[in-house]
């Protein structure tokens, strides 16, 4: 069971609102279970709350803003973005002003905000959004599709038709990569786009170091000139860049543009109030595009149900002796102890108990020993084995199921965690697809509750 979680303690950040130029202090206070998430205008009379949530956004024109009862929260998006992927369920967030501060055009000011707060486990179980089919949005160039998977996916790509830029590709596995791989990456734009929104006096926060601004118009020194009356508060230099972008600004990623889209992606879809379990692929996106697919899943889930409350009931165990006759591996190479829940063609939890007496711990850093990662990988194999092959096994004959299975392939492997002697690995695997003998699974591998694994895999299956 997936706990919920919020902040251990208040914590707070002041900065400037890209749009209305106003400071605002922004403090992320600690809230109770199954509260949610809450923005509240502390500024206004009676501190009124607006919920986080896709029936409440008013506007989409330059970001994302929730409101009700005629009160608005601007530029929520980097917030709720941060929230979701540090998993936190339930915060109340303060602000004494309508517009949330851009900071560095990052999530990352508000990740370092919640890792100072630290994170607090609860009392209540977190509950998931799974969809039963794949649905799909599609506007003009727009397109965003969602496909049934257990956990969130992004995968993104942008063309702007520009050299700067170029065609982006990024894919977020997990969201156990948002902090390392996305909540940094800033917003962007074009030096042509922020001079005429500066000469609307719109973006009055907005300053040439708050983006990465991409070079589409000369710089001459009249230009030059120009931009530092239009920029009046900015004192840093308006240079021309040789990597395309204002003042040589040094990407943090290769694909940072595109990487951004994601994490803006990750804080819209937070606004459908419960996290996702999906894979989305999108193309071109933006807020408004974000939030109407979200949209989508919500009438979905209105229609057909939440596929989390149809999750298949088993209370199928298997011993030792039914796994030997099940799958062909045998000491020491079969990786699985115990079966406690199984599915036929549909899920399966299994047991490894990672003894001292292990075979490859003599060799595999024997002064330190860890369990190899292939052979984490390996386990979930054999489990999708069993879970394959188990609809051969008549159980009461006790007979050898004349079935074999073969491990064809396997993608987005990643390592989270170290097994060592003593522990017990659980292996919790799920068929995506099963066609013509061939299934496609997810397998994840788990000590007490933290990941340390997880794989996707394909194999065939033959009688």
């Amino acid at each position: 069971m997936a706990s919920q979680h919020t902040i251990a303690k208040s914590v707070s950040l002041t900065g400037v609102g890209l749009h209305t130029g106003v400071t605002s202090t922004v403090t992320l206070n600690p809230a109770p279970a199954n509260y949610g998430i809450r923005f509240v205008r502390t500024d206004l009379d009676g501190a009124p709350e607006i919920p986080a949530d896709i029936d409440y956004v008013a506007d989409l024109s330059r970001g994302t803003a929730i409101g009700k009862d005629g009160v608005r929260v601007y530029s929520v998006e980097h917030v709720m973005s941060c929230l979701a992927g540090l998993e936190i369920d339930n915060c109340r967030v303060e602000v004494n002003a309508q517009e949330i501060p851009l900071l560095d055009g990052s999530a990352m000011p508000y990740v370092k905000l919640v890792q100072e707060a630290g994170v607090t486990k609860q009392d209540a179980e977190r509950e998931f959004i799974n969809i039963t089919e794949p649905l799909i949005y599609t506007k003009g160039d727009i397109a965003l599709s969602v496909f049934p998977l257990d956990h969130l996916r992004v995968t993104m790509d942008v063309d702007y038709r520009h050299p700067v830029l170029g065609v982006q590709h990024a894919t977020m596995i997990s969201l156990k990569d948002y902090v390392s791989g996305f909540a940094p990456a800033r917003t962007f734009c074009f030096l042509s786009e922020i001079q005429k929104l500066r000469e609307l006096e719109l973006i009055k926060g907005g300053s040439l170091d708050s983006a990465l601004v991409i070079q589409d118009i000369e710089l001459t020194a009249e230009q030059v000139d120009y931009m530092r009356k239009l920029f009046d508060t900015y004192k840093g230099p308006i240079e021309s860049g040789q990597n395309g972008l204002l003042n040589n600004t040094e990407l943090r990623y290769p694909n940072e543009p595109c990487r951004h889209k994601i994490m803006d992606l990750v804080g819209d879809f937070y606004l459908l109030g419960k996290p996702l379990n999906a894979h989305v692929v999108a193309s071109r996106t933006g807020h408004a595009a974000n939030v109407e697919t979200a949209k989508v899943i919500r009438e979905h889930i209105k229609k057909h149900g939440n596929a989390e409350e149809e999750k298949p009931k088993s209370n199928i165990e298997l011993t030792y002796d039914d796994i030997t006759k099940i799958l062909p591996h045998r000491f020491p190479f079969l990786l699985i102890d115990k079966v406690v829940n199984i599915v036929p063609d549909q899920e399966i939890t299994a047991l490894k108990n990672v003894s001292f007496n292990e075979d490859f711990f003599n060799g595999h850093f024997p002064g330190n020993p860890v369990m190899p990662g292939v052979l984490q990988i390996e386990a979930i194999a054999q489990a999708a084995g069993i879970m394959g092959l188990y609809k051969n096994y008549n159980r009461e004959e006790g007979s050898n199921v004349d079935a074999n299975v073969l491990f064809m392939g396997i993608d987005n492997a990643r390592f989270r965690g170290i097994v060592r002697p003593g522990d017990i690995l659980r292996i919790e695997v799920k068929m995506l697809q099963f066609k013509r003998g061939i299934g496609k699974f997810i397998g994840k591998c788990f000590v007490e509750d933290k990941l340390v694994c997880e794989a996707e895999g394909m194999a065939m299956f033959q009688k």
